[in-house]
């Protein structure tokens, strides 16, 4: 009788995914994971983790009931690794931790700000900031395109969508760098002990003062809805706004950096792109196959011994999905490491699959297409400032995204 694989019989990822090493080289290893190991074991943080690297796998298992966001559910532990300042709960406690009912019932609450008609209010105001920020940029003509452009898109249009006063604007922006890239390193005690609380603290002033002083904005439909009696907690609440904040800012951000880094390294998409203004919605959801922000999930705990391709994952474990891999699998996506904006559409996972696929998946394709429109009307003729292989990737775990993004607007010359 054969006996069925155990855990040992997982194969290793060779470098830990927080690695330079890996982190450069990213796609490679998604190639060995693909031909050797499409369930193998390996460390983020301090964990080690299952890591599914097939589509497939990763679609079923971003859709399976024995695969649940909350730790405590699945190993009747603590929600954390480790033992946190109660300060910290309304930041770490959001609905992307969650599972249903409590999931559904928050998303459900905040999904009202993303349906088509709330996006529609602002598409108008998106593609006006973009030749704002183009004018102010092209005062300088050389100029780092992420601060300059791509952070600045999301970063308005969220502080708005919240209701944000521009004199709260220092202590949100360092929340947001705190949020984006203060997990990692030699920053993260800060950020757990100074940086989260002051943010929390922020965000409390702002629920305090819409109660006072409602406004036409996400966070007053929040705490209306808690008043009507949808049963928001005040810790819901905060962890829904800061949840909002990050969903709001940090994928964008890099998403219409990516998309310009790829389409300036693929100059005959470009111009293709340019002659044709109907492939641009295709544009972009191939540049979230092939150069999307996001490469990995939270971590899914598993609820009960479970087998993925041979595989035994026991009850407990955490598993994350890899959806940059999964979105090259050569079994779903023809010459998968080929950046075609003509390809014949099928679903990439970069926001995600299933109960927590990114509620704003919607907004951030709208800001990245006007983004693209904006740039090709006003710079046809964009230039990286620097070689292509000078461009530094951010050292985050499971992310693609880059440090700057020196370009020069006009090569020709300033208008």
């Amino acid at each position: 009788m054969v006996s069925r694989p155990s855990v040992k019989n997982a194969p290793r990822l060779p470098v830990n995914v927080m690695s330079r090493e890996f982190i450069e080289n990213k796609f490679r290893y998604y190639r060995w994971m693909h031909e050797e190991a499409p369930v193998c074991q390996g460390g983020l943080s301090v964990m080690r983790v299952f890591f599914l690297a097939g589509y497939d796998d990763c679609a079923n298992a971003l859709n399976d009931p024995r695969l649940v966001r909350n730790r405590t559910t699945a190993t009747g532990g603590g929600r954390f690794l480790f033992p946190l300042p109660k300060r910290l709960m309304p930041m770490l406690s959001s609905m992307i931790t969650s599972d249903d009912p409590a999931h559904r019932r928050q998303r459900t609450l905040v999904s009202k700000a993303f349906t088509p008609k709330a996006l529609g209010k602002l598409s108008e105001r998106i593609e006006t900031l973009t030749h704002e920020l183009i004018d102010e940029a092209e005062r300088h003509n050389t100029v780092d395109l992420l601060s300059a452009y791509s952070l600045p898109i999301p970063v308005t249009v969220i502080r708005e969508m919240l209701g944000i006063d521009e004199a709260d604007m220092p202590r949100f922006r360092a929340g947001l760098r705190a949020l984006s890239e203060g997990f990692s390193g030699w920053t993260l005690l800060r950020t757990l002990l100074v940086d989260m609380p002051r943010t929390v603290d922020l965000v409390e002033e702002l629920i305090e003062r819409k109660r006072s002083v409602p406004g036409d904005d996400i966070l007053t439909g929040l705490i209306q809805a808690e008043a009507a009696g949808d049963k928001l907690s005040h810790e819901e609440l905060v962890s829904m706004s800061i949840l909002l904040i990050i969903a709001g800012y940090e994928t964008t951000v890099h998403l219409i950096t990516n998309a310009v880094v790829t389409l300036l390294q693929h100059p005959e998409q470009f111009e293709a792109l340019k002659a044709d203004g109907t492939l641009l919605d295709a544009a972009v959801e191939e540049i979230l196959r092939y150069a999307g922000p996001v490469h990995g999930t939270k971590p899914n705990y598993a609820m009960e011994d479970i087998e993925i391709r041979g595989v035994r994952i026991p009850k407990g474990a955490p598993v994350v999905p890899i959806l940059g891999a999964a979105n090259r699998d050569p079994a779903v996506f023809t010459n998968p490491e080929v950046f075609d904006i003509r390809r014949p559409p099928k679903k990439q996972l970069g926001f995600g699959h299933g109960p927590h696929h990114c509620l704003g998946a919607a907004l951030a394709r709208m800001e990245t297409r006007i983004a693209i429109k904006t740039l090709i009307e006003r710079c046809p003729n964009l230039r990286l400032a620097v070689p292509a292989g000078e461009l530094k990737l951010q050292r985050l775990p499971l992310w693609h995204r880059y440090e700057r993004l020196p370009v020069i607007l006009h090569p020709e010359g300033r208008r």
